[in-house]
């Protein structure tokens, strides 16, 4: 009977180290190059996710916006926090592109049109993203080791996933009836 409550014991602190240190294990982490917050920007300067990531001519969407987007109105610091100085003297005045982390790249086997989802069927950003564009600060970026996928794609620090289970049941929820072959090309 001993034996068995040992093996038992030993083998629930095994299961939790497990559990606890997995994601230590299969991701990498780090900081965004600069301290943003969509908060700030969308409140104090007004602007709309469109204004910085935008579609490019052909519709495809053009993702991270580029420093010329973010130099338009950061040639100078137009507030006084050590983020905005930070960001001028290293990526504006230099004219070099942050190194900024893609949370939801996915993988190459799909093709999801921003703008049919967004012009054409009115969804909301916030819909896939999240409260994101109200935050204060961007989630630390975190990579899988070995697909090489944000962690975010699944749906972490609050924000919906983007799998295919969250597509087909949003689709549902449309009565939308699609072909696998106008997502997985």
């Amino acid at each position: 009977m001993r034996g068995k409550i040992v093996f038992l014991a030993g083998l629930v602190a095994a299961l939790g180290a497990g559990w606890a240190g997995f994601p230590y294990a299969i991701y990498t982490s780090r900081l965004e190059p600069v301290d943003f917050s969509h908060k700030i920007h969308a409140d104090k300067a007004g602007a709309k996710c469109e204004d910085c990531h935008a579609f490019r001519d052909d519709g495809t969407f053009a993702g991270i916006p580029t420093l010329d987007k973010c130099a338009g109105c950061h040639a100078a610091a137009m507030g006084s926090t050590a983020a905005e100085k930070s960001f001028i003297d290293l990526y504006v005045t230099p004219q070099r592109e942050p190194p900024w982390a893609s949370y939801a790249r996915q993988p190459e086997n799909v093709f999801f049109s921003h703008i049919t989802h967004v012009k054409l069927g009115n969804v909301k950003c916030e819909s896939c993203h999240g409260a994101l564009g109200a935050s204060d600060k961007l989630p630390r970026y975190q990579q899988d080791r070995i697909s090489g996928y944000s962690r975010d794609i699944w749906g972490t620090a609050g924000r919906p996933g983007m799998t295919m289970n969250d597509c087909i049941a949003c689709h549902s929820h449309q009565a939308r009836q699609d072909s696998c072959l106008d997502c997985h090309k």
